[in-house]
């Protein structure tokens, strides 16, 4: 479990598109946007432990034309958030300096479905919980409640690491959110996401 664990935070540190759209979240609507974007995430993750536990995902990777359309929208997703963080950061140039706008209740799905979509049209998740976690499930018996007790260890994991984060760039948020050097934050996380893009899209099944 130690070994899963510390394998999965490593898995989970490293940047990658959640933590971008996070980053983005969390410098235009705050603490509370950030972590809503956080909570999409996991919610993304759910839909793949789902898809794993009923095999689906196994089908998924076996399936070179279902792994190819996964990834296509999921890489489609991305150069649409990449653009739109583009243009968001042209307009924080003509932007006043203050506080960030508040997530409001009319925000909170978007913020949510930001990090939800994120996860749950990425195909490399689907790869992590097919090829990764059953390294860590035991040969014989019944497997479904270590793979479950797995599963939720990633889940907290991420939670853990993604709330420390956006503490960090909430606390940060009076440099962050200053127009210059918030623009070019998202100037990075906009090519960012695009490179995520064309990745994801260049990714053999």
């Amino acid at each position: 479990m130690l070994t899963f664990a510390a394998a999965s935070l490593v898995l989970i540190m490293i940047p990658g598109p959640d933590q971008a759209l996070i980053t983005r979240s969390a410098l235009a609507g705050g603490r509370r946007a950030g972590l809503l974007t956080m909570v999409g995430g996991v919610l993304g993750l759910v839909v793949h432990v789902g898809a794993a536990v009923l095999g689906i995902s196994a089908v998924l990777i076996a399936s070179a034309t279902a792994f190819t359309a996964l990834k296509v929208v999921g890489a489609v997703y991305l150069v649409w958030m990449g653009v739109a963080t583009l243009r968001g950061a042209r307009r924080t140039l003509r932007e006043d300096p203050g506080e960030e706008a508040p997530a409001t209740d009319a925000a909170t799905g978007r913020y949510v479905r930001y990090g939800f979509l994120s996860n749950a049209l990425n195909p490399k998740v689907a790869l992590f919980f097919v090829t990764f976690l059953p390294q860590f499930l035991p040969a014989t018996g019944n497997v479904l409640p270590r793979a479950m007790a797995l599963s939720l260890v990633f889940a907290a994991l991420y939670l853990l690491w993604f709330s420390l984060y956006v503490v960090t760039v909430d606390r940060l948020g009076r440099v962050l959110r200053r127009p210059r050097v918030r623009a070019r934050i998202e100037q990075v996380t906009g090519v960012l996401l695009i490179g995520f893009a064309v990745r994801l899209a260049l990714q053999a099944p």
